[in-house]
């Protein structure tokens, strides 16, 4: 008996389940993505004011305030005390990210991550090393600095250098320092350290993991009796340590993905032939029996 060979990662998903349904969250993303980024250029673009402002803070049809609850505690740290509408700005964020799931902004609004999911795929098709990866908590510590920071030298340190609200200017403005930052954060994560910025380094990312701690949208390994350990799931998960907890845990373990790591990104959905995971909320610990096996296993036997 010969064993046969590993298909690509999320193959086998595209011949079970066609290929939407292997790449549906992947493109919603960059829906989301390209959707929150247009409305922020429709002003300075198209002279549409529909949002004005940038990430850090807006105003939405001149009413709706959002301002970025990072950007408010480094002004507040620095001594500037800010007003009633971007207090209110923050607050609806805060609980919004809170409920919904802190990195569900990496991962849905970001436009920083299509950069960094590039650096990750011609990484993966050059074949080059791991690289460097820092401490997971090294984000955190980098996000005490920005606030350690701010107060010191009394401004909002982070958006100096944020690459984030850098992408923002360079659309808005042209060529500059601001695409030099952003091909910085590229070529680290494609030469450096794979997935290093937004998995190990950015204190952004870092904030809102923490804000979405106890948030309800998770993903849960609800069949994870029929995980047929292909280890896709694996393979495209941005923040992979958090699957094994659900997916590999015993009867009367937990099968929701709790980390605050975890981005919902909804790829290990995507790439799993066998429907293992799937987007519930944290108070959903219900187990579903595996269905019929496939056709066809990556690791069947001729």
């Amino acid at each position: 008996m010969k064993e046969k060979a590993k298909l690509p990662v999320g193959e086998e998903a595209v011949r079970l389940k066609g290929w939407w349904r292997a790449h549906r969250f992947l493109l919603l993303r960059r829906l989301s993505q390209a959707f929150f980024l247009l409305l922020f250029l429709l002003g300075p673009w198209f002279g549409l004011w529909w949002v004005a402002g940038t990430l850090a803070a807006s105003r939405t049809f001149g009413i709706l305030p959002l301002t970025d609850p990072l950007v408010l505690a480094q002004g507040i740290v620095a001594g500037h005390w800010p007003e009633l509408t971007a207090l209110t700005g923050a607050l609806i964020v805060l609980a919004a990210y809170a409920l919904i799931g802190g990195r569900v902004y990496c991962s849905w609004v970001c436009p920083i991550n299509p950069v960094t999911d590039a650096a990750h795929w011609l990484h993966d098709r050059l074949g080059l090393q791991k690289g460097w990866q820092p401490k997971r908590h090294t984000k955190l510590w980098l996000l005490g600095t920005v606030l350690v920071v701010s107060a010191l030298t009394g401004t909002i340190a982070w958006e100096v250098i944020n690459p984030i609200t850098m992408l923002h200017r360079g659309l808005v403005f042209g060529m500059g320092f601001a695409w030099a930052l952003v091909a910085l954060v590229f070529l680290f994560d494609l030469l450096v350290s794979r997935r290093g910025w937004c998995g190990h380094l950015c204190p952004v990312g870092a904030f809102y993991g923490l804000l979405g701690t106890h948030s309800l949208l998770r993903v849960s390994a609800i069949k994870r009796a029929a995980c047929d350990d292909c280890m896709d799931c694996f393979a495209v998960c941005p923040e992979n340590h958090v699957i094994a907890p659900g997916l590999r845990g015993k009867d009367d373990d937990t099968l929701l993905i709790l980390s605050p790591d975890c981005t919902n990104c909804g790829r290990c959905i995507d790439v799993c032939s066998v429907d293992v995971f799937a987007f519930t909320h944290r108070l959903d610990d219900h187990v579903e029996p595996p269905s019929s096996p496939p056709e066809r296993s990556r690791h069947s036997t001729a």
